[in-house]
């Protein structure tokens, strides 16, 4: 029990449960006032960019869409800072963790791919025509490309089946053109002789996208390769003109014959000369006799009655030396 003693000091110094109704509502007035003015304070004190604390803890829905916002951030940063080919496999691992599967079954089968040779060997011709300039994809545009830069004087031949008459050719290209293979040396595939070439024409007959065609080649080959060509039936051999010939033969001549026609231009000289005196002479002669030489030039009346006067057909200098040889060689 609380002595009585102390229960009346107490209620003197106003520390008990007898306090004044006054001095319980200024108090309370006074606290109101300090928390507002604390909390405009506060207020002004806050930045536009701050963010507002938050005093309570906040709700696991939340939580889980912060969280994966800054997951997928993070995953973004590492995604761009990796090259293609790391990224590929990346997925391609997600994939089967996530899936299931083998890495086999991701595998890029190369069975389809080609390459320019590839292309260039499906679309090729021997020979193109206009006919195959239409509807031109960029296959048969890269093929025709490169078979505008082949060199198309000679062929090469591939003579390893000639018992079965059956041979290839093919043109040449610019590493041959240089190196003189075709033209130089043996234009047989497998063969480089140099030395006594016979050039030959052939009706070269071949299939072509499920067409017949032929086409006239020509070809420079050793005379064992062409046994080889001409082993079921003789091709035509491709011989130079005779004016060449004839060149060649005058270029071919010894000096001793060359002097000795000069020695024959000389006398001709001089009998030249003989025949020149000869008509001065007739010359003179005729100056005596003016009258005789004007009687005989003009023609009679009766001439011109006989009919047109008959032109005659001046040689040229080609057949002059063409008859003179051949009364020669007769």
């Amino acid at each position: 029990m609380v002595p009585a003693q102390l229960l009346l000091s107490q209620a003197v110094h106003g520390r008990g449960g007898y306090d004044s109704d006054f001095s319980d509502d200024e108090s309370g007035e006074k606290s109101d006032q300090r928390n507002k003015r604390t909390s405009n304070e506060d207020a002004l004190l806050i930045k536009p960019f701050q963010k507002v604390k938050q005093v309570k803890v906040a709700d696991r829905q939340i939580a889980a869409e912060q969280w994966d916002r800054e997951e997928a951030r993070n995953r973004r940063f590492h995604l761009i800072a990796m090259d293609a080919y790391a990224r590929h496999k990346k997925f391609v691992n997600d994939y089967i963790l996530y899936y299931g599967g083998k890495k086999e079954d991701f595998q890029r089968s190369g069975a389809s791919d080609k390459t320019d040779l590839d292309v260039v060997r499906e679309n090729y011709r021997f020979l193109w025509k206009e006919e195959d300039a239409v509807d031109m994809n960029w296959e048969k545009r890269l093929a025709k490309k490169y078979y505008d830069k082949l060199f198309k004087e000679y062929c090469i031949a591939d003579l390893s089946r000639y018992k079965e008459n059956k041979f290839g050719f093919r043109w040449r290209h610019e590493k041959e053109v240089v190196s003189g293979k075709g033209q130089f040396s043996c234009g047989n595939k497998h063969c480089d002789e140099k030395e006594a070439l016979k050039s030959w024409e052939v009706n070269f007959g071949y299939m072509e996208y499920g067409e017949k065609r032929n086409a006239l080649v020509k070809l420079r080959l050793c005379p064992q390769c062409s046994c080889k060509l001409n082993f079921h039936h003789r091709r035509r051999e491709v011989k130079p003109n005779k004016k060449r010939q004839r060149t060649e033969r005058n270029s071919e001549e010894p000096k001793s014959k060359k002097s000795r026609l000069s020695h024959s231009e000389k006398r001709r000289s001089k009998r030249n000369k003989q025949k020149d005196q000869v008509s001065s002479d007739d010359s003179d002669d005729f100056d005596n006799d003016p009258d005789d030489s004007e009687e005989q030039d003009v023609p009679s009346d009766a001439d011109f009655w006989k009919g047109p006067l008959q032109e005659t057909d001046e040689k040229s200098r080609e057949e002059e030396f063409d008859e003179y040889f051949q009364d020669l060689f007769l």
